[in-house]
């Protein structure tokens, strides 16, 4: 272990966690005050400094008293090696909310080329979990936001799939939110919804391939995606929340 400087750190650019409470990190600060850095943070030796294996959190807090150093343990790894242990420990102190999980399973997928069984067997989850969890990729945005505020919880997302259409989805979990609904009532309210006949369709809705490739990339990607095509021309945009996002993207991608 060694004192390394905060300001050679940086974050790691495959953190599953996209949001930090501001509330708990001042708790978690305040404690380091009192107490200092009690485990220290894993690092990995880059070019410039060093990045961030473990330990996101105690290096927010610190920052955040001033610290000038922080305890660290540096090791050597890969890439790939770097992206499942940051998964491993969020997924160990359960700070991953659904949304981030899964698509933390869906990038360690892409990163090492795995099946979901590779992906179950290395974190020791079940595959038929893996699978459900990626299930929730496949939800409209708005209803993504929802799980994201903890308004809905990813048991309620994979309610919602069982209506097959987006804007049922969106409805019916707009719905669950207003009434409060547990799963099992959401569970009763989407059975009652297959019951009865769609009466609207969406006006203009998209040729059912173009949907089906939206679906497709919305998996690979692991972020909305929309294509729009007219008869000469089209656009295919890609949505993302924060840069760090915006570079995953970019790198899937630049991938070949």
């Amino acid at each position: 272990m060694e004192e390394i400087k905060i300001s050679d750190i940086r974050r790691n650019p495959y953190q599953p966690r996209m949001e930090f409470d501001e509330e708990k990190l001042s708790e978690l600060a305040d404690s380091i005050r009192s107490h200092g850095v009690i485990q220290p943070i894993i690092l990995r030796k880059s070019i410039k400094g060093y990045d961030i294996v473990a330990g996101e959190r105690r290096y927010r807090a610190s920052r955040m008293l001033g610290r000038e150093t922080i305890p660290a343990i540096v090791k050597e790894m890969t890439d790939a090696e770097m992206m499942e242990l940051a998964i491993i420990e969020n997924l160990q102190r359960e700070n991953l909310n659904p949304l981030e999980e899964a698509m933390s399973y869906r990038e360690l997928m892409t990163a090492l080329d795995i099946t979901q069984n590779a992906v179950a067997e290395r974190l020791g989850r079940s595959r038929p979990y893996i699978a459900n969890m990626l299930r929730l990729l496949n939800l409209p945005h708005t209803v993504k936001m929802l799980i994201n505020d903890e308004k809905l919880s990813g048991a309620h997302g994979r309610t919602l799939l069982a209506l097959n259409d987006a804007l049922q989805m969106e409805q019916a979990a707009h719905h669950a939110v207003k009434e409060k609904m547990s799963v099992r009532a959401l569970e009763s309210y989407v059975k009652s919804l297959q019951r009865k006949p769609v009466k609207q369709k969406r006006e203009n809705s998209k040729p059912r391939f173009i949907e089906k490739q939206e679906n497709s990339l919305k998996e690979r990607f692991g972020t909305t995606v929309e294509i729009k095509k007219s008869r000469k021309k089209g656009t295919i945009s890609f949505e993302f929340k924060n840069e760090e996002e915006y570079r995953r993207i970019i790198a899937l991608l630049e991938k070949k």
